[in-house]
């Protein structure tokens, strides 16, 4: 049976934490951002404020394990398992190997039904054949005579000679991981043959392939352990399920979905991105753009572009048929009396008859559909280009600009980590609002309330997360350029680090509402008090534009206030009662 040892399996967690948010990236730890709820002065001190950020970071929910990390928790489950049941430690490696190496399994086991649990791994209490004192033994495989001393058995007491073990060892070690459960080669036995007899009769490389793959097995039996998906990767990870979050980031920069082993994708399911990912490489797209975009010829039907203005069509060797883009009739009954080469009012007659009404429909059907998914798909992947734009920024920044601004503005670096944060903040966003737009495309289009809010919620990140990355990658090039103190870089530094935590709250209420799956929502299309923006959500902004957009930003306005607070009707930020200006924005109190 299943106990606390063992990961509880991803599928059977359906809630997602509503607090959380995450802000991994493949250069920062996951829980490197945290959640800022205080005055937004206390941002801007200039001080260092790490132990108030790491204070409030959530707990990490998974370890980045190396070789040596992996050998050693392997030799203690083993010797665990070992004392418990005194028994060998090389006993105690078969039973793990064959419960998955969960320790608990084994006990569990053991402890219910001993002697079918040996039986079971071929751990024998005594020889199933006996061999007489004899001055000669018989090996099983190649029937010659050997003195005892040359011949080796398993626990069983099967006879065989060094060679055969040998040979037989090394076949199986060949074939693959199959050979760490290797039995007697006694067709009716199922003696396990255990490391001991590897180390003593099998080759030095099978010895080594051997041991690796005992060290791979412990993580991929493991079902709380995997390795990292990342090419060329060689650390695994340990996973310890309960807090709603399966986004992990590895010791090689690397973050992935421990659920799927996808590229991490949060606030998108996993389920999601699999359509996506499948949609991007399916052979349906290419269908649908040769439908949208072309006409079979009427003679071999074979689909032709129309990449010139004239309706007269030659199709290619061998064919070389002519004829009219328009009505696909032969191009020798066309000529003035049927509107010349940009006209035909053959087509133009049969169109009034209906004769293509059920044609042009399935094209015009094809051509939407491959519009609408080259909108979301352009954008998908223009973020994920910005994205690795700005992780070679960001790598460039830490390795080289740091250290020249903090000679050239006379500032210790320690006093210019808001600019690190302000990049890992922006390749953090970009992979949210990369998958936002596969969240979208799947968004069903027939629920407009919701639609109107993920464009809203979306266009808002979007145009926060564009202000960010400008000031930090254009404004920040003016200090970069310099060779002296500027007496503007204190207030580069507010605004870059006012940008940071306003584009991190809108992409925390962006995350937020897809993981509760856009159900803060009502029948009208306002969005809910549930769903209003966090209050130190900042920052003017244009959004992208929609039908709809004025409206939710209104009712989303309105819902923030309360007794204490007035929500400003630029930026959202929730001021107190008593200002009579926007204290993020400077707005007017209306």
């Amino acid at each position: 049976m299943d106990s606390e040892d063992d990961m509880h399996d991803a599928n059977d967690i359906e809630s997602l934490d509503d607090d959380f948010y995450s802000g991994e990236t493949e250069d920062a730890p996951m829980d490197y951002y945290s959640d800022y709820d205080d005055d937004p002065d206390d941002y801007f001190d200039d001080a260092d404020d790490s132990d108030r950020v790491e204070s409030r970071r959530p707990e990490q929910n998974f370890t980045v394990l190396m070789e040596p990390d992996i050998r050693q928790r392997q030799e203690d489950d083993i010797t665990r398992v070992s004392t418990v049941l005194s028994i060998s430690q090389v006993a105690a490696s078969i039973l793990l190997r064959n419960y998955n190496w969960s320790v608990s399994k084994v006990h569990d086991a053991w402890f219910a039904d001993e002697d079918q649990v040996r039986r079971t791994v071929g751990l024998l209490e005594k020889p199933v054949y006996e061999n007489p004192n004899a001055r000669e033994l018989t090996c099983g495989i190649c029937f010659e005579a050997y003195p005892p001393s040359r011949i080796q058995t398993a626990s069983c007491g099967h006879p065989y000679c060094f060679s055969c073990w040998g040979g037989y060892i090394g076949t199986s070690i060949n074939d693959g991981p199959g050979c760490l459960m290797l039995r007697c080669p006694d067709p009716s036995c199922d003696a396990a043959v255990d490391q001991d007899m590897i180390n003593l009769l099998a080759s030095d490389e099978d010895r080594e392939k051997y041991d690796r793959y005992l060290l791979r097995s412990y993580i991929e039996d493991n079902k709380k352990t995997k390795w990292c998906p990342a090419p060329g990767c060689e650390y695994a990870v340990n996973f310890d399920a309960g807090s709603g979050n399966y986004d992990v980031s590895c010791l090689c920069s690397y973050s992935f979905c421990w659920n799927c082993t996808e590229e991490a994708h949060r606030p998108v399911d996993c389920g999601t991105v699999s359509k996506w990912i499948l949609k991007n490489s399916a052979e349906s797209e290419n269908m649908n753009w040769i439908l949208a975009n072309s006409k079979p010829c009427p003679k071999c039907k074979r689909p032709i572009e129309k990449n010139q203005g004239c309706m007269h069509m030659t199709c290619t060797p061998p064919c070389k048929f002519e004829f009219c883009w328009l009505c696909l009739g032969t191009w020798s009954d066309h000529g003035e009396r049927t509107g010349g080469f940009y006209a035909c009012n053959r087509y133009e007659a049969a169109k009034q008859e209906g004769v293509y009404d059920e044609t042009e429909k399935r094209r015009e059907m094809a051509k939407n559909s491959l519009e609408r998914y080259t909108h979301y798909y352009e954008r998908w992947a223009s973020n994920q280009s910005s994205r690795q734009k700005a992780l070679a920024d960001l790598h460039q920044m830490q390795t080289v600009h740091i250290e020249k601004l903090s000679d050239t503005q006379c500032q210790p670096e320690s006093q210019l980590k808001f600019i690190t944060e302000a990049w890992l903040q922006i390749v953090e966003c970009r992979r949210v609002l990369k998958w936002t737009y596969a969240y979208g495309y799947y968004l069903p289009e027939h629920e407009h309330a919701k639609k109107q809010f993920f464009e809203y919620l979306q266009g808002e990140a979007e145009s926060g997360l564009e202000r960010l990355h400008q000031c930090a990658e254009k404004e920040l090039q003016l200090f970069l350029n310099g060779d002296s103190p500027s007496r503007e870089f204190n207030d580069f530094r507010t605004k870059l680090a006012g940008l940071t935590s306003v584009t991190r709250n809108y992409f925390e209420n962006l995350v937020r509402a897809l993981e509760n799956g856009l159900c803060d929502v009502d029948s009208n299309g306002a969005a809910s008090s549930k769903a209003t923006l966090s209050k130190n959500a900042a920052g003017s902004s244009k959004g992208r534009g929609g039908r709809g957009k004025g409206a939710i930003r209104a009712s989303i306005s309105s819902r923030m206030a309360d007794d204490n607070h007035w929500s400003c009707e630029q930026c959202t930020y929730a001021n107190v009662r008593s200002a009579t200006a926007c204290q993020m924005c400077n707005q007017q109190r209306r």
